[in-house]
């Protein structure tokens, strides 16, 4: 009866247009009332709890760092070296867009700051070349979500928060999963523009692409300070933000100079707006998530999936098929902020490795981002690259389905996550 009253409020909220902060408190004061133990004590206690912790303090940090970089040249710097090595080949500008997908992943952390800022950059110069909108912007889309995924990720901050997993641990763990989306990306791109005669950006001399190395090197840099700082334990990933930041900030001030002073107020208060909601949405998520232990929510959903807690791998395809379900109608944030206490004393139960299945979890929430009718993904590249979500659609088609195949790879073979994450801890 609980489940039913938590879901039928925090939907019903949904539904009339109420943002999902608002509708996750509502849902909670819905269960304190069905509980009998209305207090708002409780309420403010925690909200005050959910963002007073000293890792959602990485957030705005590197929100800050991917304005810098934006501002600051850093971005498209990225993009040059990738085209200078790459861009030449069939279908070249889709590799590049891949390869710095990875890359922004690796600098940003935001999802959707990555599709904005290379779609705004990536789309016009492939459609000018012959590339067909719908597959050119469906790729930069599906390129976005390695950013939930490949180190440092916002979205894995806020698991680990919400889970108590290590997040350094899960920063490694999504390295090689990045890759082989990458990869996955990279192989269905060959195959849907191998017969296209598509205009190729003249060959770069090796002059011209060490040149290029040459002028992105502070760039390129950035992502081996954060990989290397929390492997060697030189800083943690709170502190890591800060660093980032600091780095982004004085490349693009001092050794680009494309940071004017005009451009520092406008870029922390885009960092605040964001911030704020990312924020309280923290926040407004304790509430339920409190009520959703004292009304032993987990317990009873343990005793429903029962016979399958002895059988992981079935239940981590339940899961996954229900992440996705739920992905489907439910932004990034909230699916992380509710399903998570909920579903993690299940694994823990079913004797699931927490890192494994972080990585699982956010990467099959994460591809909800792609699917109507929510889809943040879906909108934001819309918008940049000028069509409509049905047209987006039928050029995105073949990506997902290759991430989907990297997700069942994942599921079947947890050492794809386990091995890589046990080197490079060791």
């Amino acid at each position: 009866m609980a489940i039913g009253i938590f879901l039928t409020t925090l939907i019903g909220v949904m539904a009339v247009g109420l943002p999902i902060a608002f509708a996750l408190l509502i849902s909670g004061i819905a269960l304190m009332l069905f509980l009998d133990v209305f207090d708002t004590q409780i309420i403010a206690q925690n909200l005050i709890s959910g963002a007073n912790n000293f890792s959602l303090m990485a957030v705005p940090f590197f929100i800050l760092a991917g304005e810098f970089m934006n501002i600051g040249g850093i971005s498209q710097r990225i993009i040059n070296v990738a085209s200078a090595l790459v861009g030449h080949i069939r279908g070249g500008l889709g590799f590049v867009a891949i390869i710095a997908s990875v890359l922004f992943a690796g600098l940003s952390g935001s999802a959707v700051a990555d599709t904005a800022a290379l779609g705004a950059i990536l789309i016009p110069m492939m459609v000018k070349n012959g590339y067909h909108r719908n597959r050119s912007v469906g790729l930069i889309a599906s390129g976005g979500i390695l950013a939930a995924v490949i180190p440092p990720s916002i979205p894995m901050i806020i698991f680990g928060v919400i889970s108590g997993v290590s997040i350094t641990k899960l920063f490694l763990a999504g390295l090689f999963p990045g890759i082989l989306i990458a990869t996955s990306l990279a192989i269905a791109w060959w195959f849907v523009v191998r017969k296209e005669n598509y205009n190729v950006i003249p060959r770069k001399s090796r002059k011209e692409v060490f040149k290029s190395i040459k002028e992105s090197i502070w760039a390129l840099f950035l992502p081996i300070i954060i990989i290397c700082g929390l492997r060697f334990g030189i800083f943690t990933p709170t502190e890591a933000s800060v660093v980032v930041a600091f780095y982004a900030f004085i490349v693009g001030f001092v050794i680009y100079k494309e940071i004017k002073l005009k451009d520092i107020y406008p870029a922390l208060v885009a960092t605040a707006k964001t911030t704020s909601v990312v924020m309280f949405l923290a926040a407004a998520a304790m509430v339920p998530a409190w009520l959703i232990a004292i009304a032993n929510i987990p317990a009873i959903l343990a005793d429903f999936l029962g016979p399958f807690v002895e059988k992981p791998l079935i239940l981590m395809l339940l899961i996954t098929l229900f992440v996705i379900l739920i992905g489907m109608a439910m932004d990034l944030t909230p699916i992380i902020l509710i399903l998570t206490p909920i579903l993690m004393p299940l694994v823990e139960l079913a004797g699931i490795d927490p890192i494994y299945f972080g990585v699982v979890f956010l990467l099959t929430a994460v591809i909800g981002l792609l699917t109507p009718p929510v889809g943040t993904l879906l909108n934001v590249a819309s918008g940049v690259g000028k069509i409509s979500i049905e047209n987006l659609l039928k050029g995105i088609w073949p990506f997902i389905l290759a991430e989907l195949i990297v997700l069942i790879l994942l599921i079947l073979f947890p050492a794809l996550v386990l091995t890589p994450l046990e080197w490079l801890t060791q």
